[in-house]
């Protein structure tokens, strides 16, 4: 059996009065992240893992910002098609990890809604996915609470 892993990273800016979900979850806060689709930062994230760790390119050469069919998409949708495409070149996933990184609201009670919404896409155990928050302690764009970034890795088995 070959092992493969990869990394994902995500970025997006938050703006006032915008949506605002993360991880499959609808957060309650004043601000949602901007972006082509639902810009479900952590999302975005697992999927690049996902796609780098198989090598089969990233989230915009499958989900281009520039097609309207993707426009306001739910990100559990992409991620299931990538989940999808990952099954047809013979790989299943072993386990993801990721970190939040937010300045406010504080997610840390969201987090179990996320892994229950990840797990239900993925179709893997809600403890093979870990999603860790950090600050970036009031520095950069983050710090401002101007963005969100996310970070993930992912581990794939070929079938």
């Amino acid at each position: 059996m070959k092992y493969r892993i990869g990394i994902g990273f995500d970025t997006h800016q938050l703006k006032e009065n915008i949506d605002f979900w993360l991880g499959g979850v609808k957060i309650s806060h004043h601000k949602g992240a901007l972006g082509h689709s639902d810009a479900d930062t952590l999302i975005h994230a697992i999927c690049d893992a996902l796609l780098g760790a198989a090598n089969l390119g990233d989230i915009g050469k499958h989900f281009p910002d520039s097609s309207a069919e993707f426009k306001g998409i739910d990100s559990k949708i992409l991620l299931k098609k990538v989940v999808l495409l990952l099954e047809k070149n013979l790989y299943s996933i072993g386990n993801i990890d990721s970190t939040i990184c937010l300045q406010n609201p504080k997610i840390s009670n969201y987090i179990p809604q996320m892994k229950k919404a990840l797990s239900e896409v993925i179709n893997i155990p809600e403890s093979d996915i870990s999603i860790k928050a950090t600050t970036t302690e009031k520095l950069g764009f983050v710090g401002r609470e101007e963005g969100i970034s996310a970070y993930a890795i992912a581990l794939i088995q070929q079938l």
